[in-house]
């Protein structure tokens, strides 16, 4: 592996190839911090043409590779297994902002951008990128494409593949392909982009991509709305959107459970109603209208609402602050759930008319199991997406509770699949749902999916191990 290493020396200088364990170890865990891999050395290229080197010298002395962004994934994906044998290809030096063309409203950017900071540089522009992650501080272009992240604003503006026009990709051959082509129509055959997007860098690495940018909404309005279920939640979206078209821009379901774990981890965080509901709806209208007609829309529908009995109570936020205060509440359920202790995590997706029959099901039947188990259930239910995460009854301890996890999983993703749901709707596969994929996906679809990796991939430098 010497010459290998060399190789790698003479491509990107010394300084960037790591191999001493205190200089790798930031880079070998997962972001829970439940697996530490290891690896033969930490790649950091500045340039697509320096990636192509590093692929091509691994491509010659078959060693694979694990390309890495901002290392925010959930399911294992970026990081190297126990072998030690594998590189891991960090991009975070590949960090431009290459072009904002504010008339075509397209923005070329690295993969190694930082989410936030292409957010920052749109709105510098006076136009809006509208990705938005919990993550967005820490995670990058490259790793959001390769897992198609989703977010906040899935409901208006679509997930990650939605807002990709054009990549730029190192193939597991070493070459380049520049498909950075800033293109709503482009009808010339198979669309190479989309076979990397989701693809959680098992058949070529991105290093560029070409994104949509978006007007800067005038208006942003936010409020709470209290109701008795989430069949309640379902009916205020249809309700929502009759009256508000596209100004919907977020729709987020949290079960009074949710709210009450951040109540207690987080007092400080105020309460918006004197006395509980079963569940809320976050709801975000944005648009290019005056403020006074969004006021008015939200008012409309919201008054619509509780006229139809559809929700008991509303809060409408009437400043930044207190709208910021609201979200607060939603952004703290995953930070109250860590602080509260460890619990067996899904991230699913159903057809929002599914998601009220899924959750009335699903919920009796782990009570059965595992009597007194906690759901802590909230998402992104206006794009079908839920966090359905559970966490022990009282008095069990979490590591304990955590020995059910294939139990636990196995009834929950039975369920989204009886429901015609996906068993990971934003975070991706990696190597942690890898083994379930094959469960619930069928024959035909695995064997489509190999193909596509052993014609790109021969050689399967290019993440092995991962999804498939």
């Amino acid at each position: 592996m010497m010459d290998f290493i060399s190789q790698c020396r003479a491509a990107l200088g010394a300084a960037h190839v790591l191999q001493a364990p205190a200089d790798m170890a930031p880079f070998l865990t997962d972001q829970r911090g439940r697996f530490t891999g290891q690896a033969l050395a930490v790649l950091r290229p500045g340039s697509a043409e320096e990636v192509a080197a590093l692929v091509r010298a691994c491509a010659e002395y078959r060693v694979t590779l694990v390309p890495q962004g901002g290392n925010t994934g959930l399911v294992l994906g970026s990081v190297p297994d126990l072998s030690g044998r594998q590189v891991l290809l960090s991009l975070a030096r590949l960090n431009r902002i290459r072009e904002v063309d504010a008339v075509n409203r397209t923005m070329t950017v690295d993969a190694g951008c930082i989410l936030q900071h292409v957010q920052q540089a749109a709105a510098a522009e006076g136009c809006l990128f509208p990705l938005s992650l919990a993550a967005e501080g820490s995670c990058t272009i490259g790793g959001n494409l390769s897992t198609n992240a989703g977010g906040t604003a899935v409901l208006r503006y679509g997930n990650m593949r939605e807002l990709c026009l054009g990549l730029e990709v190192v193939t597991p051959q070493g070459e380049i392909w520049n498909g950075l082509r800033g293109l709503r129509k482009d009808n010339t055959g198979y669309d190479l982009r989309d076979l990397f997007i989701g693809a959680e860098g098992t058949l070529g690495v991105i290093t560029g991509a070409v994104l949509k940018l978006y007007p800067q909404p005038k208006a942003s309005l936010t409020a709470l709305a209290a109701l008795r279920s989430p069949a309640a939640a379902l009916q205020l979206l249809v309700l929502m959107q009759d009256h508000c078209g596209a100004s919907l821009t977020g729709f987020e379901l949290m079960s009074q459970y949710c709210l009450q774990l951040v109540a207690q981890q987080f007092p400080q965080l105020r309460q918006p109603f004197a006395a509980p509901h079963a569940q809320y709806v976050l709801l975000e209208l944005s648009n290019s209208e005056p403020e006074q007609h969004a006021v008015g829309l939200l008012e409309r529908a919201i008054g619509a609402a509780l006229e139809r009995g559809v929700i008991d109570d509303a809060v409408v936020a009437s400043s930044v602050a207190q709208s910021a205060a609201l979200w607060q509440l939603r952004e703290h359920i995953p930070l109250a759930q860590a602080r509260a202790g460890k619990n067996i995590k899904h991230d699913i997706s159903l057809p929002v008319s599914r998601i009220a029959d899924f959750i009335t099901a699903t919920g009796p039947r782990l009570d059965a199991a595992f009597p007194g188990c906690q759901l802590v259930c909230f998402g992104h239910v206006g794009d079908g997406n839920l966090h359905y995460n559970v966490a022990p009854p009282d008095g069990i301890a979490h590591e304990d509770f955590l020995l059910n996890q294939d139990q636990v999983n196995r009834l929950v993703y039975d369920s989204v699949a009886a429901f015609g749901g996906s068993i990971s709707a934003e975070h991706g596969i990696g190597a942690l749902k890898r083994d379930e994929l094959a469960r619930y996906k069928s024959p035909v679809e695995l064997n489509m999916m190999r193909a596509i990796k052993s014609a790109l991939d021969p050689l399967g430098i290019m993440n092995p191990g991962k999804i498939l």
